[in-house]
């Protein structure tokens, strides 16, 4: 069938499935997802009562212990409240929040209602927060209370009409919240005088309800549920939209995955709420499979080895900076990890040498699983492609979730390409989201109608898939440098970096240059005891020119105490290349 055939379906409604090479790996019955017409809540709830979960623990804090049958009794009685409070279906409800019970309850009591919660940094600027609140017209805004001298100051030039004021101290038991109180009176920001505006969660909890309050209780899965921000280290952060239905199908991908998990589990809720892998994975997938959640607020890395003693996890997820914090832990010399059934990276790409140096240290610390290292983006609900933890493809990302189609194409077209040939990955399926809030034309980039008649993600990542659908992460779209018209992979440079005696952590981005378009230039952290010397430098070169094609070779070493991150842990590439460019100029400017 010619290429006008296959438009012609696409334009009469036909889809054909996609390829997917790797189903042989699982049971047929989980390579489709189907959806009931519910929201999350729903599907949360029918999850418990099949299982019976009501009894284990859901949620665990500071020695606080939250039950199932509490825990979806004190979601229904918020949801009573925030209909009290005035919000409606698909208002949206801004949750400027780092991890608490009650924002993660607020979370579900907003879906069960049909308000959309929109997931926001607590840590965001003044302008950030003020932009964000205009742009998605929140008229009511749920804000931990560290926050509060920002959102002070803005506050009277948005639309919200109420702020219900969080604090880590909320679900503490007397004695720790009084510790906290203590510990804190000299940082806390205090509720502003202004009670038409400002109330606390005490006072919220307490609103006056009516029984008789309306609202649609026939929610559907392709309505809006949530939105996410894009990480915005390569462009500026969008509103990514979410469905019901994504999020749902996400979690029965998941789930359909890793199908040994289960009510005995325990994961340290680290990942932040605003973070789709956070929210998805270290939080919604576990209540779906009636684990529970040690949830952390803040993440403190010198005191990670306290964490895993006391809460004994059975599964660690998290970004590589979570992983390198363990290994560089200097206390876990006699922290037992051999209760350890899963430890998932995800969010950022991880060299082979890392992984290796990970392993090896779950190994000598009594751990029988290696890292799986994942694969997704929030436009897909985070978690899209998985490694095979029993059949491991070292330094690949694996093959795509059950019910989760991904393919390889030439950048920007439906041009799918043949096994082992590079270009962009693609995905496909019910986890990708509505589009971007507000943003057509970006969402008209991203989501694009192929002529198989189904919608495809374009990640703007490169990567590679073998006959088998294992699929290779290689470079961001973006991130890739092209000189004198060869195509560069900063990852590579970094990997190969890295594996010299001298450097920690290495990044690697492009710098104009006057014919060649680009050259890359390295930043660099050194081990302690070493020095950027001339003789280094060149050590380097030589280093690199023995691992590397000579235009891959970076023409510029720069020195840095640690490498910058963006708000969710990951290199910020922004931000160097806007270094690297500023430097240039003012090296420019004096000649």
């Amino acid at each position: 069938m010619g290429l006008f055939d296959f438009r012609l379906l696409s334009f009469i409604g036909i889809k054909i499935p996609p390829k997917a090479p790797w189903k042989k790996y699982y049971d047929k019955k989980y390579m489709k997802i189907r959806l009931k017409d519910e929201n999350i809540y729903q599907y949360l709830l029918r999850k418990i009562e099949k299982h019976n979960y009501y009894d284990n623990v859901a949620l665990s804090y500071f020695g606080t212990r939250i039950r199932y049958k509490d825990f979806i009794k004190k979601v229904d009685k918020i949801a009573d409240k925030f209909l009290a409070l005035g919000v409606k279906k698909f208002d949206i409800v801004t949750i400027l929040s780092a991890n608490t019970p009650e924002a993660i309850m607020s979370f579900y009591a907003l879906n069960k209602i049909g308000a959309v919660a929109n997931m926001l940094h607590p840590l965001l600027s003044q302008n950030e927060i003020k932009e964000a609140l205009n742009t998605y017209d929140t008229k009511y805004l749920m804000a931990l209370d560290i926050t509060l001298k920002n959102v002070d100051k803005v506050i009277n030039n948005t639309k919200v009409e109420r702020v219900i004021v969080l604090s880590p101290s909320d679900s503490m038991n007397i004695f720790l919240k009084l510790g906290y109180l203590l510990m804190n009176v000299n940082k806390r920001y205090r509720i502003p005088l202004n009670p038409h505006k400002y109330m606390s969660w005490n006072r919220f909890m307490h609103l006056r309800t009516y029984e008789d309050i309306y609202y649609d209780k026939t929610p559907m899965k392709d309505e809006p549920a949530l939105i996410l921000q894009s990480g915005g280290s390569t462009g500026t952060p969008k509103g990514i939209v979410l469905s019901n239905g994504n999020i749902n199908a996400a979690t029965i991908s998941v789930l359909n995955r890793l199908r040994d998990l289960g009510p005995d589990d325990k994961i340290l809720g680290i990942m932040p709420i605003f973070h789709g892998f956070g929210l998805e994975v270290s939080i919604n997938d576990v209540l779906c499979f009636g684990g529970e959640v040690a949830v952390i607020p803040t993440f403190k890395a010198n005191k990670f080895h306290e964490l895993l003693i006391k809460q004994k996890p059975t599964v660690l997820v998290g970004v590589p900076t979570l992983f390198e914090a363990l290994t560089k832990n200097k206390h876990m010399d006699n922290v037992d990890l051999s209760n350890i059934k899963y430890v998932i990276s995800g969010g950022d790409s991880l060299n082979k040498k890392r992984v290796e140096d990970i392993n090896t240290f779950l190994h000598q610390h009594g751990s029988r699983t290696n890292m799986t290292q994942g694969y997704g983006l929030t436009e897909a609900v985070a978690a899209t492609c998985l490694d095979m933890r029993d059949l491991p493809h070292p330094g690949t990302i694996g093959i795509p979730l059950p019910g989760i189609y991904m393919g390889i194409f030439e950048p920007n077209t439906d041009n799918q390409l043949s096994a082992n040939e590079e270009g962009e990955i693609c995905v496909c399926g019910p986890t990708v989201m509505l589009g971007y809030y507000n943003n057509e034309a970006e969402t008209n980039l991203t989501l694009k109608h192929h002529r198989d008649g189904n919608i495809w993600l374009h990640t703007g990542d490169i990567g590679t898939m073998d006959e088998d659908g294992v699929i290779t992460y290689k470079q961001r779209l973006k991130r890739m440098i092209i000189t004198s018209g060869f195509n560069v992979y900063p990852s590579q440079i970094e990997e190969v970096l890295e594996k010299h005696d001298a450097i920690e952590a290495a990044s690697v981005i492009g710098i104009p240059h006057p014919y060649k378009m680009e050259v890359p230039k390295a930043f660099i952290v050194l081990k302690k005891g070493y020095k950027l010397t001339d003789e280094l430098r060149e050590d380097l070169i030589k280093h690199c020119k023995k691992n590397l094609a000579a235009y891959s070779v970076p023409k510029e070493f720069e020195e840095m105490d640690k490498l910058p991150k963006t708000l969710v842990g990951k290199v910020d590439f922004k931000l160097l290349k806007e270094k690297a460019v500023k430097e240039m100029r003012d090296l420019n400017g004096k000649n």
